[in-house]
């Protein structure tokens, strides 16, 4: 009886820990969707449209070169006023070093970025911390800081 319950046990583990990895890679590919999609919303020169990807609330965060502000309609004039058309926002490219899970609906993301320009190029890093609302993935806070 005893070894039959252990057995159980071993297998009840099993499946839950391949449940929350399978979990895990659908949320990943979720998170790489949004960046897909804000790479495709600045490429053609639309700040809006990349905005979506961000947390509509006040309470998201945005720390840069010039200091922490806070929401998103303060976050979206920021990047108005930074890149005003495309030549200054040039052709972006994301590349995720790291995602992981800290918590079930929220991931961290780590990697960098690289603007392609006829005014010169700029690239950086940034930690984005996502939280999952309903079945739609957020960033709520931005750390991104350019390499000089």
């Amino acid at each position: 009886m005893k070894n039959s319950l252990l057995l159980l046990l071993v297998c009840c583990s099993f499946f839950l820990s391949s449940a929350q990895e399978k979990l895990s890679e659908i949320n990943k590919t979720q998170i790489l969707e949004v960046f897909n999609k804000q790479e495709e919303a600045w490429n053609r020169g639309d700040i809006p449209a990349f905005m979506e990807g961000y947390w509509k609330s006040e309470d998201l965060a945005f720390s840069g070169s010039s200091g922490p502000l806070f929401g998103w309609e303060a976050t979206k004039d920021r990047y108005l006023r930074s890149y005003p058309d495309t030549t200054a926002m040039g052709k972006l490219t994301f590349e995720v070093i790291k995602i992981q899970q800290v918590k079930e609906g929220v991931a961290q993301v780590i990697g960098s970025f690289h603007l392609k320009r006829t005014i010169g190029d700029l690239s950086g890093y940034f930690t984005l911390v996502w939280r999952k609302f309903d079945n739609q993935w957020l960033i709520i806070s931005d750390h991104t800081s350019s390499a000089k």
